[in-house]
């Protein structure tokens, strides 16, 4: 220091510069700081545990590694998300773990206006029925509902349940699709396509008096 003063220079320099670099260093530290707390919390309160199957955020599987900056959760596809502890200590974490192993999955499905209803319900728990992996007691059997009329038909969801998720579901939800369309084209149960009604309002010169022109756009077609 006397020696810098001795040629000159200001420490006060020194100091500014000194002060802007440790403001810098803090800010960049800082989120490195509270994921290694956040580290250290969920270690201590075992909130989260190897092998637990969790949902945060958008990233949902399983707990693969903990460390006290992260967490890697490892999806049902083989897909590994780089978690920081912060985000499983400020934001909402779903650990299915915890829960019953049950899960419900709903499949929607629409029908035409002019179809039986009480059948087409029937057949879409009929056909969750073969599937193996679908429990069939009460209060966890299959259950078709309908949600709603539609503007182009009625919406139907068929709920069912099953007891091993960490197996899958996109297998499943494709095996009761296929049923569910086999059924339907065995018993004339029609899925509608989108119409729409154009009608000409604004009629040429000549053409007064005759009933407005209605066109059916059928996107099969």
């Amino acid at each position: 220091l006397f020696a810098l003063q001795a040629v000159g220079i200001d420490l006060t320099l020194l100091t500014v510069f000194g002060g802007a670099l440790g403001v810098g260093i803090g800010l960049g530290l800082q989120k490195l700081a509270s994921n290694y707390i956040a580290g250290f919390t969920i270690l201590l309160d075992r909130s989260i545990h190897l092998g637990d199957r969790i949902t945060v955020d958008k990233y949902s599987g399983v707990v693969d590694r903990l460390t006290s900056r992260y967490v890697i959760v490892r999806s049902l596809d083989g897909i590994e998300a780089v978690v920081p502890n912060e985000t499983l200590v400020t934001t909402i974490v779903l650990n299915h773990a915890r829960a019953k192993r049950e899960v419900r999955l709903g499949l929607s499905v629409q029908v035409a206006y002019d179809t039986d209803i009480d059948l087409a319900l029937r057949l879409m728990e009929a056909a969750a029925l073969t599937e193996p992996r679908v429990l069939k007691n009460a209060p966890n059997a299959p259950a078709a509902l309908l949600v709603r009329f539609a503007e182009s038909g009625i919406d139907l969801e068929l709920g069912v349940w099953i007891g091993d998720p960490d197996s899958g579901q996109l297998d499943l939800r494709s095996a009761l699709n296929r049923a569910i369309w086999r059924s339907f084209q065995a018993h004339g149960i029609q899925i509608p396509l989108p119409q729409r009604e154009l009608r000409v309002v604004g009629l040429p010169n000549g053409l007064d008096g005759t009933p407005a022109v209605v066109l059916r756009a059928d996107p099969a077609a």
